[in-house]
């Protein structure tokens, strides 16, 4: 773990928060075979695609969320009032950093990067805590400095992949603080083992964000909610728009927390596990390419020597990958790759053997 006092942003060796894993198949990317994005592939499914087309008939009438947040509230075992709706998780980042106003951020990186861009586009100075591959970008006991009235962090960490224990993360917990928890891919994590999405009792304010976007292939469709004590709750619901949650996104929102829905969202974290342990076994196969730590979640992250030069090499092999030195405590020998189904990771391999060699 190595505290950092943040660089300050436009310096020439700021990363750019902005950038994310879609920008490697846009455009001159679209016809690669896309292991940037973390979203599941084959989705949406066809019965959540059904439930999505009926609600065209219903878009005369403004959105209400009731029902929708009441299927959220029950599948994580809350009250109504600690559960608010958004426009993906993206929206609720924004809603924390322009409701809260704490004297001292620690944002836990590598991570998701969109947090910290929304913390600084709001004026908040932002203080990194850099966790290293030394230990496995692991939480230490330290890790975060004791003055810190605000946390974030991911779990499991994109692009880490790293799954902390719920222990470790509670014990960030304290009066005075508020503890943010992005758990955007624990839906990916068999029987959601680390979760705190559901924890109650912690002191200070917990506050979990969750999305529908990575298991569910709901990217475009924007939805994700805020778990929370009631009166922060309410604080960010007042920072919302009128309707800030369409129709078909509050239908998915319902849906995707009925018990069948969440079923499946098992059935396919157990498969994206196999699939993920051949794809780090393939990796690790590779001379002087690493996988640190343990993944736990849809993507793997490698080290390897001239990982710009390889990432291009393999744009011209069909296939996109994510650049690693956009996240604040990695560099450009770093890589993120979205796991995929056995005949894709083995052609993908295939291609990385060739890239290897130049």
């Amino acid at each position: 773990m190595t505290p950092d006092p943040a660089t300050p942003a436009g310096s020439p060796a700021e990363p750019d928060l902005r950038h994310h894993g879609d920008a490697e198949v846009r455009a001159d990317g679209a016809g690669l075979v896309d292991l940037a994005v973390n979203v599941r592939t084959g989705t949406p499914p066809e019965w959540l695609r059904e439930r999505l087309a009926a609600t065209l008939a219903d878009l005369a009438a403004y959105p209400d969320g009731s029902a929708a947040r009441a299927a959220v509230a029950r599948r994580h075992r809350r009250p109504v009032d600690e559960v608010l709706l958004t426009s993906g998780a993206a929206e609720a980042f924004v809603l924390l950093a322009r409701a809260l106003t704490p004297r001292h951020i620690a944002v836990v990186h590598p991570q998701f990067t969109e947090p910290e861009a929304a913390l600084r586009d709001a004026g908040h100075p932002v203080h990194r805590v850099l966790l290293t591959p030394g230990e496995g970008f692991r939480l230490t006991p330290d890790a975060v400095p004791r003055e810190a009235d605000l946390v974030v962090l991911g779990n499991p960490t994109n692009p880490t992949s790293v799954l902390h224990p719920a222990t470790a993360v509670a014990a960030l917990a304290r009066p005075g603080r508020t503890l943010v928890i992005d758990e955007a891919f624990m839906d990916t994590v068999p029987g959601e083992s680390e979760s705190l999405a559901s924890a109650r009792d912690l002191p200070g304010r917990v506050v979990v964000l969750r999305s529908l976007t990575k298991t569910w292939g709901l990217a475009g469709l924007r939805i994700g909610y805020v778990l929370g004590p009631a009166p922060l709750i309410a604080g960010l619901a007042a920072a919302q728009p009128l309707w800030p949650v369409s129709t078909p996104a509050l239908v998915a929102a319902e849906a995707c927390s009925a018990p069948a829905a969440l079923a499946e969202a098992e059935q396919a974290a157990l498969e994206l596990a196999y699939r993920r342990d051949r794809l780090a076994k393939g990796l690790a196969a590779f001379p002087g390419v690493r996988v640190h730590g343990e993944p736990a979640a849809s993507f793997v992250l490698v080290e390897l020597p001239d990982a710009d030069a390889v990432r291009t090499r393999l744009r011209a092999l069909g296939f996109a990958v994510r650049r690693g030195d956009t996240f604040p405590g990695l560099g450009p020998d770093w890589l993120r790759i979205a796991v995929r189904d056995e005949a894709t990771t083995d052609r993908f391999l295939a291609a990385l053997a060739t890239a290897l060699h130049g």
